[in-house]
């Protein structure tokens, strides 16, 4: 394993030993959201994520997170953010109802190497809004992943997430506190990854960097507070937000998005980008 600027730069048997992470982080976010329902709570789904993550005989990246930062120790295995929470929500016994809309955010540690995706969907009869609120944000994450390319720049990405949230009639808001990240042998490394910046900026991206991108996009302003809970970030004039995340390797065949089913190869592909999987 490589590094350039900290920037750690995986050997092809690294991102595929992370492509193992990324599919038990797909797999159990899939049984999430069809676990989600009305009159569910949130930490009933929270224990439906740490059962599969114990079958898979992988671990949380998320539980005890923060404790030595300067915050309490993150006490879930996922992070489940309803309605006016953006991210970083922790589960409990909040009972999930008809139209509210969800996002979920969750992390795997396999054999060491890390993945980490985010969903957002409706509980029960979806409001239209919501929903396309929450598809803006799913084309902008899809974007950013798009216009990421061995030896282009971090701005590129960033260029095209905002580029493809400025362009939605709606006006939406973008969170731009939290960002993406690079991940391999820690959940969150360098560099980070903007919602917002100028193409041809940044850091330069290189053959095995692995960095996970995840807008966070608001109905109304983006302008943030967080609870109590020293955890949970919300919209402060209380209009909804979605969250979507894939956690992607640059390889020399082009993008392999690690936390995604198929590799991300029908979005890729739908956009004219070069599909870049290893052997599995």
């Amino acid at each position: 394993m490589a590094r350039r600027s900290s920037i750690e730069l995986k050997s092809a048997e690294q991102i595929l030993r992370m492509r193992s992470a990324g599919l038990v982080v797909a797999r159990i976010l899939q049984t999430v959201r069809e676990a989600a329902r009305p009159g569910v709570t949130t930490i009933e789904l929270d224990g439906i994520a740490r059962e599969r993550i114990a079958a898979a005989g992988a671990v949380s990246s998320f539980l005890g997170y923060g404790g030595g930062f300067g915050l309490p120790p993150f006490p879930a295995v996922t992070c489940i953010s309803v309605n006016s929470e953006i991210v970083h929500g922790i589960p409990g016994d909040r009972v999930l109802a008809d139209g509210d809309l969800v996002s979920v955010d969750f992390g795997v540690s396999l054999n060491g190497w890390h993945g980490d995706s985010a969903i957002t969907f409706s509980v029960g009869t979806p409001d239209p809004v919501a929903e396309a609120l929450s598809e803006a944000t799913r084309q902008a994450m899809w974007a950013g992943i798009a216009a990421a390319r061995i030896g282009g720049r971090i701005g590129d990405i960033a260029h095209a997430v905002e580029a493809s949230v400025r362009a939605q009639p709606q006006g939406y808001g973008i969170v731009a506190e939290y960002t993406g990240h690079g991940i391999g042998t820690a959940m969150h490394q360098a560099p980070d990854v903007p919602n917002l910046g100028r193409p041809g900026r940044g850091e330069l991206l290189a053959k095995g960097i692995c960095i996970a991108i995840e807008p966070m996009v608001t109905l109304g302003s983006a302008t943030t507070a967080t609870l109590d809970d020293e955890w949970t970030v919300v919209t402060r004039d209380g209009s909804p937000a979605a969250h979507w995340e894939h956690t992607i390797a640059l390889t020399p065949a082009g993008v392999w998005v690690l936390t995604a089913e198929d590799g991300g190869e029908a979005e890729l592909r739908a956009r004219g980008v070069r599909f870049g999987p290893l052997g599995e």
